[in-house]
């Protein structure tokens, strides 16, 4: 399950111009970097959407035709009601939950392996710590606890963890690399700049014009550079002139530019 419902309220301007789930880190949409973690364990795969849905549902009939396509038509249920909804698709199944907003590159494969069906497991960031702080990459679910969740508006902390956690059944496991939280723009930006250190300082899509320099950055398909990027985001098609540096900053469309200080 990709939780991919959310308003995205944090990262504006930027979820004007698109769903928090399709803006890209890396040059891939978020969306699709989670459900490529999910695929590689997972046999069946869904994705919540309402904000921006006819977005995310024309996205995933092209790049994800497989995948089911939960649709939260009211209002959006929250990462407990998310799968309230989806009890009769999981239908007895245990469930790996992971937002579309969280970047971590993640081995799941490794995660799962040992588990014991029992336990609500979560995969944080840093120490193995429970608490409502923790940034969560991944949560495995046995199907007692998701069958006793609601399609009704409900987080799973609230709903399920804390009480999991009481009764001495959750784990959680440690994830040594960085956990990011993608939903403000501080967090979008270093999520991008992780992955471009990841491909030797610049991630610079094959049909961008460069012309200008670039330093740790990520620059989208078609984009043109005549200027200087450094430590920024550039959007599918956008421009940086000659004369202008662009520094720590996201730009998404020609009258979009959010500037992270």
């Amino acid at each position: 399950m990709v939780l991919a419902a959310g308003e995205g309220r944090r990262l504006r301007p930027l979820t004007h111009v698109q769903p928090k789930p399709l803006c890209p880190v890396g040059g891939v949409p978020l969306l699709d970097l989670a459900l490529e973690r999910v695929r590689r364990v997972a046999v069946a795969c869904s994705v919540n959407v309402h904000h921006g849905r006819t977005a995310l549902e024309e996205h995933l009939a092209v790049s994800h035709p497989d995948v089911h396509v939960s649709v939260e038509a009211k209002q959006a249920l929250g990462t407990a009601g998310a799968l309230g909804q989806l009890r009769d698709w999981i239908g007895g199944r245990a469930t790996l939950v992971v937002n579309a907003d969280t970047w971590a590159e993640a081995d799941l494969a490794a995660f799962v392996a040992g588990w014991d069906g029992e336990r609500v497991r979560l995969l944080v960031g840093g120490q193995p710590v429970f608490g409502p702080r923790m940034a969560v990459a991944a949560a495995l679910m046995p199907w007692a606890d998701v069958a006793a969740l609601s399609p009704e508006p409900s987080g799973l902390y609230e709903r399920c963890w804390a009480a999991a956690a009481d009764a001495g059944r959750v784990e959680v496991v440690g994830h040594p690399g960085p956990v990011v939280d993608c939903g403000t723009p501080a967090g979008y930006l270093r999520a991008n700049l992780l992955a471009a250190d990841r491909s030797a300082g610049s991630i610079i899509a094959p049909t961008a014009q460069v012309s200008g320099s670039v330093e740790r950055s990520v620059i989208g398909e078609e984009a043109r550079v005549a200027g200087t990027v450094r430590d920024s985001v550039l959007w599918p098609g956008v421009e940086v002139a000659s004369a202008e540096l662009l520094e720590r900053a996201v730009r998404a469309t020609e009258r979009v530019t959010v500037l992270v200080r």
